[in-house]
């Protein structure tokens, strides 16, 4: 068994799509048509065979209320690796993304907190062992 797809809940599609792919630097995967939503994926272009991150419509009532609650309390909704998160900080920081925690060492890692300004707190971390 491996995992093959993981989501991420965004506000709008089309924004989360040029977050995702312009900013974050991951590639578009699948963007297939599904009446008013897509099915809609991205992929890290070091492993375009990879696992595939799904830019999921938050059209459930559930959504809202967890989304929100999730950022009220400053909990990343999933994180994702980098190998130098100083460098990674610093690139995106230049292209205008807010982080709600600048980089921080927590034992055998380092994590950072970004809004992907599609209802979302992400982390990225660079594990140092």
């Amino acid at each position: 068994m491996r995992i093959n797809l993981a989501s991420v809940l965004v506000d709008d599609q089309e924004t989360a799509l040029r977050f995702y792919t312009d900013v974050l630097g991951f590639v578009a995967k699948h963007d297939i048509p599904m009446g008013e939503a897509r099915w809609l994926t991205v992929v890290s272009p070091e492993n375009p065979d990879g696992v595939e991150l799904v830019l999921e419509p938050s059209g459930h009532p559930a959504v809202t209320p967890f989304k929100e609650a999730l950022v009220a309390d400053g909990i990343p909704y999933t994180s994702f690796a980098v190998d130098d998160i100083a460098s990674e900080f610093t690139r995106l920081s230049d292209l205008g993304v807010r982080f709600t925690q600048e980089p921080i060492a927590m034992g055998p890692v380092i994590t950072a907190v970004l809004d992907d300004t599609c209802g979302n707190l992400i982390q990225i971390a660079q594990y140092t062992e």
